[in-house]
């Protein structure tokens, strides 16, 4: 998987983009709408930051600032690092974890197009997990049906 370009494993379906001057409070609930914990912000058409769950913790509850007033400009990842689709997913983990981040976004000729998060390693061996103790109950439930 490490291998695998980010096209392949990048969450495109989940693509969440904001203005930058939309509220927090918009943002947040624009993020819990589309089950995301992040969100892109775009000028146009262009990356202009990305607010994270992490960004709404650290610099707008910590620090007490109104969601109805602040906006995403003022608390965002202003320029933040981006990946193309054709580079590793390896490279995206790495890039990840030498700056202390989970989420980046993915550009193509200057444009988003997708995100990748660090939770995207976990979710094949996920599945795999739910399948297996989903097969496991079906046997449990088979034994005492016997």
């Amino acid at each position: 998987m490490l291998s695998e370009p980010i096209r392949n494993v990048m969450e495109r379906k989940r693509l969440v983009m904001a203005a930058p001057d939309i509220s927090v409070s918009a943002a947040a609930q624009l993020m819990a709408a589309s089950k995301v914990s992040a969100v892109m912000v775009v000028e146009g058409k262009r990356l202009v930051g990305i607010f994270t769950e992490r960004d709404a913790v650290f610099r707008v509850i910590a620090q007490q600032r109104d969601v109805q007033t602040t906006r995403l400009a003022e608390v965002m990842t202003p320029a933040p690092l981006t990946v193309a689709p054709q580079e590793t997913f390896g490279y995206a983990l790495i890039l990840m974890h030498e700056n202390g981040f989970r989420h980046v976004p993915v550009v193509e000729n200057g444009e988003p197009v997708g995100m990748v998060s660090a939770r995207n390693a976990l979710d094949p061996d996920l599945e795999e997990f739910e399948s297996e103790a989903r097969r496991r109950k079906a046997i449990r439930r088979e034994s005492t049906q016997h």
